[in-house]
């Protein structure tokens, strides 16, 4: 009885892997007829007991069910491609396990074909705004293609824009373990006619140097992406709320990288986010330091001082920035501020004066100081307005001082600048 029962299981056994035979053959037939749906409903009923097949025949499936999801993905359905990438994976593992390749060169051709297909449909998503699902069909471009990296990098961009941080995350940090630099020679010559310099690939634009129309070649090589992936990183993190992970990444990418002064800021306004204004006011000053004819950082510097009432520093900050772009309306603006706000600190002293002689000369000397100090600020914007003559906010706080200053005359010439 049990050689019996071993027998008909062997028997099933058998039957099984004969139908499973029928329904990859039939599915390939319908594939050739240009019936996916029905090639569909055939490789998908020849699951069930695959795992149970030999290598070869599993190899055989695998390689159908490719084709099959291939197609249907080429056709609209999207999902297919991952099964399609899949399916031609355990072909490569199936016939490595065997020792023999007979579809497995196929399934590489097919494999760089979905790869071209992916990318060509995550581009028009990306065109389109789709850019989560251009994130994943770029990575799985990039499965396909573990050399072609720039997937890679093209997947974690499109996941940013996706809004997507956590695949973001995991993509970025997938191109820190591969070492990604991204970086790539390009190849420039002058056109002789246009005195233009113009970019081409190698081979065209040594031609076009040896026949004279072209001249003064040059081979530069682009800035690696190393950095902006730490920083990227490092971003992300912030934008998670995982501030001590964010921290780590930027020592990491300043130790990689202590040159860019973009790290630096990008540090010091997670600092700033912490409240740490501290801290923020010292990679500043570092980031000022590394990058002198930066007004921004200098504008920066000059805020933080500004909140921290040291005005002499802030005034110091904003005077720079403005050396460096003299229309830098934001910097004009917070540095006449500091003039008014000083000015308008000695009112409330000023009120609390009484009549006695020492008091009220104490309030003329106060008084003057005050509206010094206010004229000051009126000549930073005077200046302001030499650069920026129509500038609202310029205008708008000028009449307001001259108003403070009981300077009709130039009150009303801004009014009329205003337009009121």
């Amino acid at each position: 009885m049990k050689t019996k029962m071993l027998f008909i299981a062997a028997l099933l056994i058998g039957m099984a892997g004969f139908s499973q035979k029928d329904e990859i053959r039939e599915a390939e037939k319908a594939l050739k007829k240009g019936d996916a749906a029905t090639a569909k409903t055939n490789i998908d009923a020849a699951a069930g007991m695959i795992s149970g097949a030999d290598e070869r025949l599993q190899a055989q499936y695998y390689f159908v069910r490719g084709q099959v999801y291939g197609d249907l993905a080429r056709k609209g359905d999207v999902a297919a491609f991952a099964t399609a990438v899949e399916s031609y994976k355990k072909v490569l593992s199936s016939e490595e396990a065997v020792g023999k390749e007979k579809y497995s060169e196929e399934a590489r051709i097919q494999m760089s074909s979905i790869a071209n297909d992916l990318v060509n449909a995550a581009v028009e998503d990306n065109k389109n705004k789709m850019f989560k699902e251009a994130a994943e069909k770029l990575y799985l471009g990039y499965q396909l293609s573990p050399r072609d990296t720039v997937y890679l990098y093209y997947a974690a961009s499109s996941a940013v824009n996706s809004g997507d941080y956590e695949m973001a995350l995991t993509y970025y940090q997938e191109l820190k373990e591969v070492d990604y630099d991204g970086s790539q020679m390009v190849y420039k010559a002058t056109n002789v006619e246009t005195g233009e310099e113009e970019v081409m690939d190698k081979i065209q634009r040594d031609l076009m140097v040896r026949s004279g129309t072209y001249t003064n070649p040059a081979d530069e090589k682009t800035e690696s992406k190393k950095a902006e992936i730490v920083r990227n990183i490092a971003l992300i993190y912030t934008q998670l709320g995982r501030n001590d992970e964010a921290l780590a990444a930027y020592r990491d990418a300043r130790a990689n990288n202590p040159e860019d002064v973009n790290l630096v800021l990008n540090e010091a306004n997670l600092y700033y986010q912490m409240g740490d204004k501290e801290k923020f006011k010292e990679l500043m000053t570092e980031a000022a330091e590394m990058a002198p004819d930066n007004a921004d950082l200098h504008y920066n510097i000059g805020v933080i001082a500004m909140e921290q009432d040291n005005i002499e520093e802030a005034r110091k900050s904003y005077k720079r920035a403005i050396e460096i772009n003299p229309g830098y309306v934001n910097a004009q603006l917070n540095l006449s501020t500091t003039y008014v706000n000083e000015g308008n600190s000695l009112i409330d002293e000023m009120n609390s004066l009484g009549t006695s002689r020492e008091e009220i000369a104490k309030y003329d000397d106060l008084k003057r100081r005050k509206d010094e100090l206010f004229e000051e600020g009126a000549k930073v914007l005077e200046d302001a307005l030499k650069t920026n003559p129509d500038n609202q906010g310029i205008l708008t706080q000028l009449k307001n001082i001259y108003g403070a200053l009981g300077d009709t005359e130039n009150f009303m010439r801004l009014k009329k600048l205003l337009g009121e």
